[in-house]
């Protein structure tokens, strides 16, 4: 998997530095799925791939996704490390910034430097995902309702024929 951009050392001790704080103090978002789901819900505030991952299948569509969505993202050398960053006994594949905590400020500086690596200008970090606004519903045809299966018409019942009943005289 190529790499975008090399990644200085003092970028990833920083990128460490915002999640160990991010998970003291906010939220991330662990592990390769739950990475792509964060991203695809525009919720993550970065992204952090591990280089040494085998097979590269598994975080190949990250990067993707996260230039899709306008998110930053950046790459550490081993995923022992972040996931030792991110509080876990072993390593992480990805991890996804969803709340900074108290690391806001540190965030927005690794995201400027990931910018000016990079060369593309990301979502700016403290503004929260918008969700895609709904056409009205007046421009849109109503809905049929479902159609019931009709039962065959019924026939009234008849009434039952009285029976005389014929009491014999003893």
């Amino acid at each position: 998997m190529e790499k975008k951009f090399e990644v200085p050392k003092g970028l990833v001790d920083a990128v460490f530095q915002v999640l160990e704080e991010a998970k003291r103090s906010g939220k991330i978002r662990k592990g390769t799925n739950e990475t792509t789901k964060s991203v695809e819900r525009a919720e993550a505030k970065l992204v952090v791939i591990a280089e040494d991952v085998s097979p590269p299948e598994i975080i190949m569509h990250i990067p993707m996704l996260c230039e899709e969505k306008e998110i930053p993202f950046v790459f550490v050398p081993k995923k022992s490390e972040l996931g030792a960053a991110a509080g876990l006994p072993v390593g992480s594949s990805a991890i996804a910034v969803v709340n900074a905590g108290e690391a806001v400020r540190q965030l927005k500086d690794v995201v400027k430097q990931i910018e000016t690596l990079s060369g593309k200008k990301a979502k700016p970090a403290e503004k929260p995902a918008e969700k895609p606004k709904e056409a009205p519903k007046k421009a849109e045809k109503p809905k049929e309702a479902p159609k019931k299966e009709e039962k065959p018409a019924e026939k009234p019942e008849e009434a039952p024929k009285k029976e005389e009943v014929k009491e014999e005289k003893k």
